[in-house]
């Protein structure tokens, strides 16, 4: 399979959210294309430029934004007004701005939530969703993130909580955002690396450590530890198992899920979950796969989707 590399930019733009807020994006492809919407993980991770290669340009006119506080969006790592909700009414907002009835929208990780919670609040205007390492934003996934993952990562676990009391540990979250509200910057920067770093090693089944440093820089670990502390620490604006209880909304919707079996960032029940009580959807479980959207077999389960797609629209 060929995938779509160095694929320019056509188009970047802001909107104006209204107080203080604003939001960055970035089209690129085809104008007159299929429209696709590409949801960032995180939260706060910002918009993972990669994944245009899965996207033919000839055929898709792709749409990727920062969400709030997240990447260029402004304010770096704004909280105070940032939540779900808020979330959904900026894509809509994205949407009208672009003129686009219907698009495709697609994410991973934190993107496959978002996805799911826009999709129900807005069935008509999503054709088929695409969405990858799924995460349903529920407290049991993130009691396995908090308690599971170090038991598959014991060093890298022990890095990230370095200097920190047995009950500091059990609620790493709050204690890492203590440290982002505190006075001292060189133990929230410290901090802030130490989380993204722990996440972005259990993301691959492979981890290329000097790729990882050179990407958690301070500026970015701090921004995006900042945002998904705060929505981790709110149940992430979600109420329990809510985008399964209201899947009904969505049954119309084509869905394509994309799952690796070593996925230790959001482990393949939820997608199986998910699967079964969404009448329609596929699901690819990938064999030896991890979580991150540049692991071999999720980047071309990734591309063979947005191929068949690109085919069933001719």
């Amino acid at each position: 399979m060929i995938f779509y590399d160095g694929q320019p930019v056509r188009n970047r733009g802001r909107i104006d959210l209204g107080q203080s807020y604003d939001l960055y994006f970035e089209e690129s492809g085809n104008p007159e294309g299929l429209p696709v919407l590409y949801l960032h993980g995180g939260p706060g991770a910002g918009l993972d430029a990669s994944a245009r290669c899965f996207h033919d340009p000839s055929t898709y006119n792709l749409i990727m934004y920062d969400q709030r506080g997240a990447g260029l969006s402004k304010p770096y790592a704004g909280i105070a007004l940032n939540d779900t909700s808020l979330l959904i009414e900026d894509i809509e907002q994205l949407r009208n701005h672009l003129g686009i009835e219907q698009w495709i929208v697609s994410g991973g990780s934190w993107g496959s939530t978002l996805a799911l919670a826009y999709a129900e609040a807005h069935p008509a205007r999503c054709s088929n969703l695409v969405l990858r390492g799924v995460f349903l934003g529920t407290r049991d996934e993130m009691h396995w993130v908090n308690q599971g993952m170090r038991k598959l990562f014991p060093l890298e676990w022990l890095e990230c909580v370095e200097g920190m009391s047995e009950a500091e540990q059990d609620h790493l979250h709050s204690t890492i955002r203590a440290r982002l509200s505190g006075q001292d910057r060189e133990a929230a920067v410290r901090a802030a690396i130490a989380l993204a770093k722990f996440e972005w090693i259990a993301a691959t089944v492979n981890p290329d450590l000097k790729e990882i440093e050179a990407e958690l820089t301070p500026e970015f670990s701090l921004q995006y530890s900042q945002i998904v502390c705060h929505y981790v620490m709110n149940d992430f604006f979600i109420d329990p198992d809510q985008l399964i209880r209201d899947i009904g909304k969505i049954h119309g919707i084509p869905g394509y899920i994309v799952q690796g079996t070593c996925d230790w960032v959001c482990p393949p029940w939820s997608a199986v979950r998910l699967h079964k009580a969404w009448p329609g959807s596929r699901l690819s479980l990938l064999k030896g796969a991890g979580h991150s959207s540049g692991e071999p077999k999720v980047a071309e389960a990734m591309l063979a989707t947005m191929e068949e797609l690109k085919a069933l629209a001719r």
